[in-house]
């Protein structure tokens, strides 16, 4: 038995699938009485990486990307509340919300990861985005979310005004795009064996079994 199964995330904050996959994998975790035995670390990967900063409206975003009908989105919209109903997230879609630009949030999501507080802020931002109605990619909203999780002010604020921070960004996912990573969420345990998908709670726990 391995003393610690590595567990990679690659996600974005403004994926549905991402955190209903993340809950059911933390079932996963949970119904194989592994916590102890694992690490997990969020890697970035931004669906729309040439978003500008006035964001999009998610409606016109979704005819525009996949073709979606107004009625074809309305229809994922309730399925989606549905399906976080299930795993205990709650989804608040609403007429005016947007697809904004995701790159602040893994330049904090990296630097919390510094502080072991990386998935308290993933969630957090998750919270933000789909059920609080915010923008998280307004600066002032993700220092205080930042904040809120136990970071410092200053620091945060420093991170995002550091250009170095989004260039690294980019080199992590660059990486992880060259290692064959198109989509999200995608867990990779001890970068050997990958799953790609908000998988089913007995597919992540097939998929943790082979790694203890």
């Amino acid at each position: 038995m391995v003393d610690k199964v590595k567990i990679d995330i690659v996600s974005d904050v403004v994926c549905p699938w991402c955190i209903i996959g993340y809950r059911n994998l933390e079932k996963a975790i949970e119904e194989l009485g592994i916590q102890d035995q694992v690490e997990i670390e969020w890697q970035p990967f931004e669906l729309n990486p040439d978003m500008p900063l006035e964001g999009e409206n998610l409606s016109a975003h979704s005819a525009r990307k996949y073709g979606s009908t107004p009625e074809s989105s309305a229809q994922f919209r309730v399925e989606m509340a549905a399906r976080g109903n299930e795993v205990d997230f709650s989804f608040d879609y609403f007429k005016e919300m947007k697809i904004v630009n995701t790159r602040d949030c893994h330049v904090l999501l990296e630097y919390a990861k510094e502080f072991n507080l990386q998935t308290e802020l993933k969630l957090r931002l998750f919270s933000a985005f789909f059920t609080e109605h915010k923008d998280v990619s307004d600066r002032e909203v993700l220092v205080k979310e930042a904040e809120t999780v136990g970071l410092n002010l200053n620091a945060v604020t420093a991170q995002l005004e550091d250009e170095t921070s989004a260039l690294h960004v980019q080199q992590v996912e660059s990486q992880w795009q060259q290692m064959g990573i198109s989509s999200v969420p995608t867990v990779v345990v001890n970068r050997r064996n990958a799953i790609a998908g908000a998988q089913p709670v007995e597919a992540f726990k097939q998929l943790l079994q082979s790694a203890i």
